[in-house]
């Protein structure tokens, strides 16, 4: 029997099935990944906002994890929405319990409609806590200056939040250029090299997700026993084609095509 690859997303849900572990399960399946997750928070949300958020107990979240460590295990992980410092703390404690590797976060902190998803307090949490036990960090250039306090105008600016990042302890950073202006280049800086993922630039507004979508195809990639780099580029071509292909859901901004990848590599070996 072939040894199945697993996958865990300690995030928040997202109603909407857009972002969040909706987005991450879809994502490892479209990667035949098995997929296992531990909610943090339930977010009302839609294509139009952010309508409620609803945390759960910091109990709950470590239960969550606790079942699956104590049965299943995971060959990677990743973390979204965390909500609170205590939840941060938390999920760090049980990272280290188990000793589990392959670690991926995604600092999610702002909704794409602007709604605070990530207390200001933890934010020193998360740089404490977790970022020292990551593999790879994924944030948006808003997240990125947030994190670091770093203003990011333009590549240089990213390679020195890049820095900031690795000297917390992050073994991999990835700073995404979604948020940026011309050809879109995502940056991975490992202590010691920068490599530059250049894709072009698809004009739509159908992106909800795409944070989500691209942290969760690394951590798929990393628990088929991938390394960083590979994984990363698997993730933005996953990410390119759920964008390119568009599908049309809602009235505000709409999810990405998570079937998008696998369809085009159908075609490709017809």
């Amino acid at each position: 029997m072939n040894k199945i690859a697993k996958a865990l997303t300690i995030a928040g849900s997202d109603s909407g099935g857009g972002a969040g572990i909706l987005a991450d399960i879809k994502t490892f399946q479209e990667l035949e990944v098995f997929g296992m997750s531990a909610i943090t928070a339930i977010t009302a949300q839609n294509t139009l906002g952010v309508q409620g958020v609803y945390p759960l107990s910091v109990e709950a979240v470590q239960q969550q994890i606790k079942s699956i460590g104590e049965d299943i295990g995971t060959d990677a992980l990743k973390t979204g929405m965390l909500f609170s410092s205590e939840i941060i703390q938390v999920v760090a404690e049980q990272i280290k319990h188990y000793q589990w590797r392959n670690v991926v976060v995604d600092p999610v902190m702002i909704a794409k409609g602007g709604a605070s998803l990530l207390q200001r307090e933890a934010i020193e949490a998360l740089k404490k806590d977790l970022l020292p036990l990551a593999t790879v960090i994924t944030p948006n250039i808003p997240e990125a200056e947030l994190l670091t306090g770093i203003t990011i105008k333009r590549l240089a600016d990213r390679q020195k939040a890049a820095q900031y990042l690795w000297d917390l302890g992050v073994a991999h950073v990835v700073i995404k250029g979604g948020h940026g202006e011309g050809e879109l280049v995502d940056l991975l800086f490992d202590g010691k090299e920068f490599t530059e993922y250049r894709s072009e630039r698809i004009q739509t507004k159908n992106t909800h997700g795409t944070g989500c979508t691209f942290a969760a195809a690394v951590t798929a990639e990393l628990a088929k026993g991938r390394e960083v780099k590979e994984a990363v580029q698997v993730a933005k071509d996953f990410i390119q084609a759920a964008v390119e292909n568009q599908i049309e859901v809602g009235h505000g901004h709409g999810p990405t095509n998570h079937w998008a990848y696998r369809r085009e590599k159908m075609k490709k070996h017809r």
